[in-house]
C-alpha cells in the first residue's frame, strides 16, 4: 500500500514534470519565455546575444510576438534589483527561464522550483550544485556550460608565445561574482612548468580593478590573465584603458575585449551558445523533461588578436599565431 506522504511526493513530482506545452494549452496562451542576461541592455553584446537566441527559436518555429512571449531582463551591479528583476519575471508566470550568469542563475533558482530554468555560460554547473551530473541533471535545470578548468593553460600558452618574456602573470577575477577561481590550478600548473609564477588578485570594484593592474605592471617581466565574470565583463573599456596606460600584455578570456582594444583575447562564442540555447527551450516547450537534457558544453572557440595594440606594446606577435586568429585587428 502507497502511504500519504509517498503518494503526495509522487503527484507533486508529476505536476512539476507535466508536459509544459500541455499547460500552456491548458491555459489557452502562448508559451511565456523569461530571459535573463548578464549584460546592461545597452550593451551590443547583450543585443547580439538576444539577438542570437531570438534567431535560433524563429528557426523552430516560435516567434516572438506571434507563437511565443518573450520577456527580458537585464544585468545590474545591485544585487537586490537583480532579485527585484527575477521576481519580476517569475511573477509572470513563464512556462521557461533562461538564465545567463551564475547571479541570474542562482538568483532564479531561488525564487522557483517549479520552472524549468535553461542556463547559458555558466561555469561548473556540477561543482556549484546546480545539476546532479552533466549527463543526467536531473531536476528542472540544464544548460549550457563554459570552459574547462584546463583552459587555464592555454591561456598561459597564448600569452608566452605573445610576450615570452613574462615571469609572472597576475590573474584578476571578482570572487563573488564568479568561479574562476577554478581555472587557476592549471594557470599556476602552466607557469611553473616555465619557470614564472602566479600572483592572484581578487578585485571587487573599478578602484580596486585599476589597482591590481598598476601593482600588476610594476613588477617586472609581468603579464595579466583577465579571468571572466560579470564585474570585469561589465567594464570592459575601463579595464582595457588601465591596461594600455601601463602598456601592461594581457590575455582576456572573452573575444570582444580584444575587439576594445585588448591585446589578445581567446574563449567560448557566446552568441553560439544563445543560438543553442533554443533548442533545449524549444524541447522543453514540446514536453522534454529538463533533467533528461545532457548540459552541453562549448563547442566554438575564438580567438582574437589586436595587432594595433601589439604594435603600440612593442610586441611582435608570431605569423604562426595569427594565422591561427579568427580575427586581427590592425
Amino acid at each position: 500500500m502507497m502511504k500519504r506522504r509517498e503518494f503526495i511526493t509522487l503527484l507533486g513530482g508529476a505536476a512539476a514534470t507535466w508536459p509544459v506545452a500541455a499547460r500552456g494549452q491548458q491555459r489557452d496562451q502562448m508559451p511565456r519565455i523569461g530571459v535573463l542576461i548578464g549584460r546592461s541592455e545597452r550593451d551590443p553584446e547583450g543585443q547580439e546575444w538576444s539577438a542570437a537566441f531570438e534567431r535560433g527559436l524563429k528557426e523552430l518555429g516560435w516567434i516572438p510576438g506571434q507563437t511565443a512571449s518573450v520577456d527580458y531582463r537585464w544585468q545590474t551591479g545591485d544585487l537586490s534589483q537583480r532579485t527585484a528583476f527575477v521576481d519580476e519575471i517569475v511573477a509572470l508566470k513563464p512556462d521557461i527561464l533562461v538564465a545567463s550568469t551564475t547571479q541570474y542563475l542562482v538568483a532564479a533558482r531561488n525564487a522557483t522550483r517549479t520552472i524549468p530554468i535553461v542556463f547559458v555560460a555558466v561555469a561548473d554547473p556540477v561543482a556549484q550544485g546546480f545539476v546532479a551530473s552533466l549527463a543526467q541533471p536531473g531536476g528542472m535545470i540544464t544548460g549550457f556550460g563554459l570552459e574547462e578548468p584546463a583552459m587555464g593553460a592555454k591561456w598561459v600558452e597564448l600569452l608566452m608565445e605573445i610576450a615570452p618574456g613574462i615571469r609572472s602573470i597576475t590573474a584578476i577575477f571578482d570572487p563573488d561574482t564568479s568561479p574562476s577561481r577554478m581555472f587557476l590550478p592549471s594557470v599556476e600548473a602552466s607557469l611553473k612548468s616555465l619557470g614564472a609564477k602566479l600572483i592572484v588578485s581578487p578585485v571587487r570594484s573599478e578602484s580596486e580593478v585599476e589597482t591590481a593592474i598598476a601593482e600588476a605592471a610594476s613588477r617586472p617581466s609581468s603579464g595579466l590573465l583577465v579571468l571572466p565574470d560579470t564585474l570585469l565583463q561589465s567594464r570592459r573599456e575601463l579595464v582595457v584603458a588601465a591596461v594600455a596606460k601601463h602598456r601592461l600584455p594581457a590575455i582576456y578570456t572573452i573575444p570582444p575585449f580584444a575587439k576594445s582594444g585588448g591585446l589578445i583575447a581567446y574563449g567560448i562564442n557566446r552568441y553560439d551558445l544563445f543560438y543553442r540555447a533554443a533548442s533545449y527551450v524549444d524541447r522543453i516547450l514540446r514536453g522534454t523533461s529538463p533533467g533528461s537534457l545532457p548540459v552541453q558544453m562549448p563547442t566554438k572557440f575564438e580567438m582574437v588578436i589586436n595587432l594595433k595594440t601589439a604594435k603600440e606594446f612593442g610586441l611582435t606577435v608570431p605569423p604562426t599565431l595569427l594565422a591561427l586568429a579568427d580575427e586581427v585587428i590592425e
